[in-house]
């Protein structure tokens, strides 16, 4: 880290900064003109902010491929089988430090400026909206990787700090940058364009650290609860914080290959819906299919108590996913109504949100091999999602789940298309956190259950579902985990339920006890349906797609929302405590916990490489635990 941001010229930044400011349409200075006026703090805040939408190159590594894996939004194994990638590390760990460079350089100036009596008016609110971008930056690395330093921020030679005194140090920064904005000045609006999420609107920029600091004090409260109780209910105390659509922190993206380009929108990227949300998803809210979909796909729509068609030989069976072993044959008769949004059905090619990916997407009909024969089974107007993990032989011959495209529902087009706006933090989430936080007993100003509500309101709102919103929120419906919506519904489960099934060779139907699945990462694997499953369930489905680091964070500190354990028809290597005698209870050592430090930094810096090791607590490897993760 020395090397990557010591050792970062000015001459270099200035050039990275000016390449970005150009693209501003009134700018009416010659990018290319390395005068003093270009050296200012918008210009260093801007290509921070911008920089940190992850160009396609490293947004597809980071972004997707880690964070949308290990948060479980889509089906891959790569990090969630415990299989990290050192080159795409060293990438994130050298753009991230060049995020947060930017970010300080600017800060720098900007109080050069101060103290030399030659900044303007504005200069100084700049200054603190900085460190409060800043700051997310940090957390950010820091909920990756671990240990970092935050000297450097300080313009000092950087010394890596436990991921507790970085909390700490951010805490300290959200308070102390808020405390100096000044209100009453108000930022030109040829200034303010260098904001692409606020436009340096004070108000907006103190509600953004406010609930940032909620939501960096929830990260602490499994492990340090008294520090956590502290902070929340100060930043609560304010009582400015996101809860409108409109203070929502989010950064228009754009067609291109620079860092406006959408996260998702990589074609080759198909994103196939998890088992993980699959299961979340199924009956959850008992809002019915038919009420969701066109006329054309009603026909398609399944008993409740079916689960699908059983291909023993070609459905693995090593996982404690309780979906595992069946194909649904047709669409499921209740989903919670964001998944047909968030996802299309495969086949239904008429639908605005269908992705076409070649011309797999359009087939409706796949096989299953076996020695003497192929099995096709059709995949028009299906709804399904596998198990990740090792299939063995079942998966080779299994062309359903070898060849995704087209077979499963995947990520919808809406946001392959580089018109959205990414959402770094939304109101939804602040709710979330007041509602976790109420069931705490600490002091928020509402109740659990009106935060929950209110939660799920503002999210079926950015959905388009709010017709479905009360008939969900009153449903005791179970998913295919156990958990309800209704927030006086507590009632457990029980362990299994009936469903009927075929046998898909003989075409045999039957009945089959379907176990509900034990989380043992959470109250031993005794509970389902409490406050606390809901409240997650809800934030991880309302997560998707932009906010998959915050669903791989919470299932560190809580063990929530249900993950199933990936197949072991074959042993997983990088899973070593994976096995066939417990693949049916949960333990951390089956998921992912951090990244490894980037070998760039083992090389660079072997001194500050062992002072992050030390200071982890554990071994540089995938499954060592966070400081505020769980321990066991």
């Amino acid at each position: 880290m020395k090397t990557i941001i010591s050792k970062i010229s000015l001459v270099l930044l200035l050039g990275g900064v000016a390449s970005s400011c150009s693209k501003f349409d009134d700018m009416n200075v010659n990018p290319l003109k390395g005068n003093d006026n270009q050296v200012k703090i918008e210009f260093f805040f801007n290509n921070s902010l911008t920089g940190a939408q992850q160009d396609p190159h490293i947004g597809e590594r980071i972004f997707v491929l880690d964070w949308k894996t290990t948060g479980r939004q889509h089906m891959t194994n790569g990090l969630a089988t415990g299989t990290a990638n050192d080159d795409w590390s060293k990438d994130y760990y050298r753009y991230s430090a060049e995020w947060i460079k930017n970010a300080t350089k600017g800060i720098e100036i900007a109080t050069n400026e101060i103290k030399a009596g030659s900044a303007n008016e504005y200069t100084s609110n700049i200054l603190q909206i900085s460190r409060i971008w800043r700051a997310y930056l940090i957390s950010e690395v820091a909920d990756n990787f671990g240990p970092m330093p935050i000297e450097y921020a300080l313009g000092e030679n950087p010394k890596y700090r436990s991921v507790k005194d970085v909390y700490y140090y951010l805490f300290e920064e959200l308070k102390d940058a808020v405390s100096k904005i000044d209100p009453s000045v108000k930022i030109p609006d040829d200034i303010a364009k260098f904001d692409r999420a606020y436009k340096f609107n004070h108000e907006k920029w103190i509600k953004y650290a406010n609930s940032m600091r909620m939501r960096l004090a929830m990260r602490l409260s499994e492990v340090d609860a008294q520090k956590a109780k502290t902070e929340f209910e100060a930043a609560v105390e304010t009582k400015q914080y996101i809860i409108t659509t409109e203070d929502n922190f989010t950064v228009a993206e754009k067609d291109g290959w620079d860092p406006l380009a959408g996260v998702t929108s990589r074609s080759w990227n198909y994103q196939a819906l998890s088992s993980t949300l699959n299961n979340l998803y199924l009956g959850l809210g008992g809002i019915k299919t038919e009420r969701q979909v066109a006329d054309s796909l009603k026909s398609s729509i399944k008993a409740e108590n079916y689960i699908g068609k059983r291909y023993a030989d070609h459905f693995t069976s090593m996982t404690n996913d309780p979906s595992a072993g069946y194909w649904l044959d047709g669409l499921p008769n209740k989903i919670d109504p964001r998944a047909l949004k968030a996802f299309f059905i495969p086949g239904d090619i008429n639908n605005q949100n269908f992705f076409v990916n070649g011309d797999d997407s359009k087939k409706t009909v796949d096989t299953l091999v076996t020695a003497n024969s192929k099995i096709p089974v059709h995949t028009k107007f299906t709804w399904n999602a596998f198990a990740l993990g090792d299939w063995a032989a079942k998966g080779t011959n299994n062309r359903l789940r070898s060849t995704l495209v087209g077979k499963v529902p995947a990520l919808a087009n809406q946001f392959r298309k580089s018109s959205n706006s990414r959402i770094f933090f939304a109101n939804w989430e602040t709710y979330f956190l007041l509602a976790e936080a109420s069931l705490k007993g600490w002091t928020t100003g509402t109740s659990t259950q009106t935060a929950y509500e209110d939660g799920i309101k503002a999210n079926f709102d950015y959905w388009g579902v709010g017709q479905f919103a009360s008939d969900y929120l009153s449903s005791t419906d179970y998913n295919r985990v156990g958990t309800s919506v209704s927030f006086s519904h507590t009632t457990e489960p029980g362990n299994e339920h009936t469903m009927n099934f075929i046998d898909g060779y003989t075409q045999t139907a039957g009945t089959v006890s379907i176990k509900y699945p034990v989380n043992s990462l959470y109250k031993s694997g005794s509970v389902r349906n409490d406050i606390l499953t809901k409240i997650i369930t809800q934030k991880f489905i309302a997560n998707l797609p932009w906010l998959p680091l915050e669903s791989w964070n919470d299932q560190r500190r809580l063990g929530l929302p249900f993950y199933e354990n990936p197949a072991i028809e074959n042993a997983l290597p990088n899973l070593p405590d994976l096995n066939s005698g417990n693949f049916l209870t949960s333990n951390i050592k089956f998921f992912p916990q951090r990244l490894p430090f980037p070998s760039s930094l083992r090389d660079s810096d072997p001194t500050g490489y062992q002072e992050a090791v030390t200071l982890l607590g554990g071994s540089d490897k995938v499954l060592t635990p966070l400081w505020w993760a769980k321990q066991n």
